[in-house]
């Protein structure tokens, strides 16, 4: 493989990172600048050159995210609303010029613990497509991101879709997120809420947090306790120990773990509030 290489379809992609191991780049908003020198190491895979691997679909199951789809593609493409809180999470990541470059590929092998996009796309219960010149598996989005800065992606694979089943569409959602100032922020925490409704209670509830500890996280416990409530009694049924059980905050530069505990609480509130609002 060359120094720099953009295929053009993604079994030359795969086969070039089999015959040698090379860094996938996806846009490179994160890339560059984690990358600390004038270049980046190594022989460099660019796949955004594959027509196939960007654009949002609909499939029998439900639906499929390219690797490649930028911000600004998902925030544009008409879609149920129950990826209202995805579209909202694209419009704040970074600026417009990192949301028209920036992929979903990108911002889920990159692992940061403050990563936009993923509490949004673990409350839609989504699993990654990851491909290799042997073959593809799936993996659950929760299983995929492992820890800070790490995923489940072994040598020689690519991230290359992003699927939603049919029923998590299904709803209304809301994403929140808090930071040191309204834009171009680092979340101290940030907050995804889908609720599907039937005769005034929630009948589904989906809630993930993201930015308070080494992964972002679904509150399974928290979402047990709201479902089958009334709508309106949703906000003050989150339990602020429940949330902090699940999501173990940390302490770092931008706020504490006590601070952070309170902010998810308050943020998942928020989202559920004005989620409950929108289906009126």
């Amino acid at each position: 493989m060359s120094l720099y290489h953009r295929p053009g379809n993604l079994q030359e992609a795969l086969d070039g990172l089999a015959r040698a191991p090379a860094v996938v780049a996806a846009g490179c908003t994160d890339l560059f600048p984690a990358t600390e020198r004038a270049a980046l190491d190594g022989p460099v895979l660019d796949i955004t050159g594959i027509a196939a691997l960007r654009g949002i679909s609909q499939t029998a199951e439900g639906w499929r995210i390219g690797a490649t789809t930028t911000w600004t593609d998902i925030a544009r493409v008409p879609l149920p609303p129950g990826f209202d809180m995805l579209k909202q999470a694209a419009q704040e990541v970074g600026s417009a010029q990192i949301q028209n470059a920036g992929t979903v590929a990108g911002n889920l092998c990159n692992a940061s613990p403050a990563a936009d996009g993923v509490p949004p796309l673990l409350a839609l219960d989504a699993a990654v497509e990851i491909a290799s010149a042997i073959g593809t598996r799936v993996l659950p989005l929760a299983r995929f991101i492992t820890g800070p800065r790490a995923t489940a992606l072994r040598p020689g694979e690519i991230l290359t879709a992003v699927h939603i089943p049919r029923d998590a569409g299904q709803g209304a959602s809301r994403f929140l997120k808090l930071g040191a100032r309204r834009y171009l922020v680092i979340s101290i925490a940030m907050v995804a809420a889908r609720i599907v409704a039937e005769q005034g209670r929630a009948a589904q509830v989906a809630l993930a947090a993201g930015a308070c500890g080494p992964v972002a996280a679904r509150l399974p416990e928290v979402e047990r306790a709201l479902t089958g409530l009334p709508l309106s009694d949703l906000a003050a049924a989150i339990d602020a120990e429940a949330v902090g059980a699940v999501l173990s905050p940390i302490d770092d530069l931008r706020a504490d773990a006590a601070y952070r505990r309170h902010a998810a609480t308050e943020l998942l509130r928020r989202a559920v509030t004005e989620t409950v609002e929108t289906m009126r």
